[in-house]
Formats: structure tokens, sequence, C-alpha cells
């Protein structure tokens, strides 16, 4: 049974039973509604589609724009057509399209610019030539009866929040992430380590799924607003929130020191003396910092410690360690003292992004 309900959870499951629910509703609507409306009643489910977009305030924004748009398109379709009587058809209708395009410019439109060449193309060659009003005002009327259906529906019926979709896509970044501070300290170990070019090249390549994680964390908080359920999810919303702003500082932390890694070569350096170790200290640390960043949550019993109190001494150790050989040598001693101690440094605030700190047991 719980695999039948598991596909709702899915955007665009939701917006394909918002969107089909909100077109059905308004179809049966306008069709009762008295002329000249009941005439344009197929705009009516072309409204609630547009509307039906994966937030409620985003729904709202394109259903107001949209109907301007189609009555600034409409408008110029009748100034221009009173203007240009005596000019052949076709003039008529190619100076429209250019005026148009040149008011889709107008930023406040946004996406929903497009609507303006295309009302003012309806309104000339489907309206009629006498009174072109006649078929815009029906024409925008049902568009925006149609979008409030669409609105009220994406707010009524499980209107989202989009957490799923950004906790989809912290996790991916969260998996990337370890599995490259994991890759550069085993490259740390078997002394392969890779280029400054080419750790900046896979650095880049991780661009793309933070882009993705920032964009479902802006969606979420377009979500909660004018949404009844906000409240309810606020806290697994704000959860998400910070955990996706850490994440982010955390990759910025992680780029920095593994490209100082790439750079410092510590075989090649002459630091890797068998008493300093190194290469192996560096690797213990982005092992540790990759732990702390695949455990973001504690366990729900606080009695006793837990998995990720486990990854934060991990790494704690290993920072410790690190700094210890920090202690032990000077920039004379080694001339990757200094991008040594900035590893050490992006480590130590890496962990303190990610709230590393081990929880207090509860009093028994």
């Amino acid at each position: 049974m719980k695999s039948l309900w598991t596909p709702l959870h899915r955007p665009a499951v939701q917006r394909g039973i918002r969107a089909a629910l909100a077109a059905g509703i308004a179809w049966q609507i306008a069709v009762l509604l008295p002329a000249p409306f009941s005439d344009y009643a197929y705009y009516a489910p072309l409204g609630a589609i547009i509307a039906c977009l994966p937030t409620v305030a985003d729904s709202a924004s394109v259903a107001w724009r949209t109907v301007l748009a189609i009555l600034l398109g409409g408008g110029i379709a009748v100034g221009v057509y009173e203007i240009a009587r005596p000019v052949p058809t076709a003039l008529t209708l190619a100076l429209v399209v250019a005026v148009a395009i040149g008011v889709e410019q107008w930023r406040v439109l946004g996406s929903t610019a497009s609507w303006v060449s295309v009302a003012a193309l309806f309104t000339l060659t489907l309206g009629n030539a006498d009174d072109p009003t006649a078929y815009l005002l029906p024409y925008a009327a049902m568009v925006l009866f149609g979008s409030a259906v669409g609105v009220l529906i994406t707010t009524l019926l499980f209107p989202p929040l989009q957490l799923t979709q950004a906790r989809q896509q912290i996790d991916r970044v969260r998996e990337l992430l370890a599995e490259h501070l994991e890759q550069v300290a085993g490259e740390l170990r078997r002394g392969d380590l890779p280029t400054a070019e080419q750790e900046e090249r896979r650095v880049a390549a991780l661009s793309a799924p933070l882009d993705r994680m920032r964009d479902a964390e802006r969606t979420v908080e377009r979500a909660r607003r004018a949404n009844p359920r906000a409240r309810k999810w606020q806290e697994p919303a704000a959860r998400l929130r910070a955990q996706s702003r850490s994440l982010d500082r955390v990759a910025v932390l992680a780029d920095d020191l593994t490209i100082l890694v790439a750079e410092y070569r510590p075989q090649h350096q002459g630091g890797e003396r068998p008493e300093l170790g190194t290469a192996e200290r560096l690797a213990d640390a982005l092992d540790g910092l990759a732990g702390v960043v695949r455990t973001p949550d504690h366990d729900v019993d606080a009695a006793r410690p837990d998995d990720r109190d486990h990854r934060i001494d991990l790494a704690q150790h290993a920072l410790d360690n690190l700094t210890d050989r920090l202690r032990r040598t000077t920039v004379d001693d080694d001339p990757g003292f200094l991008a040594l101690a900035a590893v050490a440094v992006g480590v130590q605030r890496a962990l303190l992004a990610l709230d590393a700190e081990r929880r207090k047991a509860s009093p028994t």
C-alpha cells in the first residue's frame, strides 16, 4: 500500500493531478457562464494549466502576469489595427508582432512575456475585425478565471513545499562532496595526487549539483509563501535550509583545501619524513571530514553516543594530529608549511560549518 502512495510525493505527479483537476473544474464552470464568456470557455482550462506551478507563490505570480501580458498584447493589436486600417493585413500583422516583441522586454512580465505577442496575434486574427475587443475581453477574462481556479487548487490540494526535491539535491551534493574528499585522501596515501589544474577541473564538476541544490533551496523558500502547510513543515524546511547552506560553505572550503593539497604534494616537498607522516595525517583529516559530511543527523536516542558522534570524534582526532604536525615543524623545515596550515584551518572551519559537536548525554 505504501508503494502506491510513493508516486504522490513526486512534484511532477502532484502538479499533474492539480493541473488536471483545475482544468476540468475550470471548463465545467466556464461552459455554464453566460455569453460571450461561455463562447470562449476553452481558455479557462488553459489559464488553469498555466497557473498550476510547483509553488503557490509562483502560481499566483504567473497568473496575474499572464493576464497582464494578454491585455497588453490585445491592446497593441486593437491600437495598431485602428491606426493602420488602410494598410494591407499582412503589414498590419507584422507591425503588431514587432511592437509586441518590443513590449515583451518589460521585466515585470518575466517568463510570461511571450504571451504579449501570442495575444496580439490571436486578437488580430481570431477576433472580430470590426470590434477586436469583443474577443479580447472574454479571452482575458476566461484565462483569468482559469488561473484563479489553478491557484485555488494549488493552495488547497497538497500545496507543495518542494521538500522532497530539496532533500534529494542535498543528499546528492553530500554524497559527491564526501566522495571527492575520500578520493583525494586515497590519492594522498598512494602518492599519486593530481596536478592543481586537474584538481580544479574535478572541483568544477561539483558546480552543477551545487547550483541545483541552491535552486532547490530557493524553491522551498518560495513554496512557503502563502502556503497553508508552511507552519506544519516549518521545522523540516528550516533543517533542510540549514543543511543546504552548511554544505554550500563546506563545498567552498573543500574546493580550496583539496587544491592546496594538490599544490602542496608532500611527497615532493620534503615534508614526508617518516617521523612527521604528513600525507597520512592529511588523508586522515580529509577522511574524517568526509565522514561528518556523510552523517548529518544524530540518532533520536540522545542517551548514548551515535554514529555521528563517532564520526565527529574521528574527524577531531585527525585534525588534532594534523595540528600536532604543524607544531613540530616550521617554514624553514617544510616549504609547504603555510599550505599545510591553511588546510588545517580549512578542515576546522568546515567542521564548524557542519556543527560537528558531540551531543551532551542527557542526565540519567
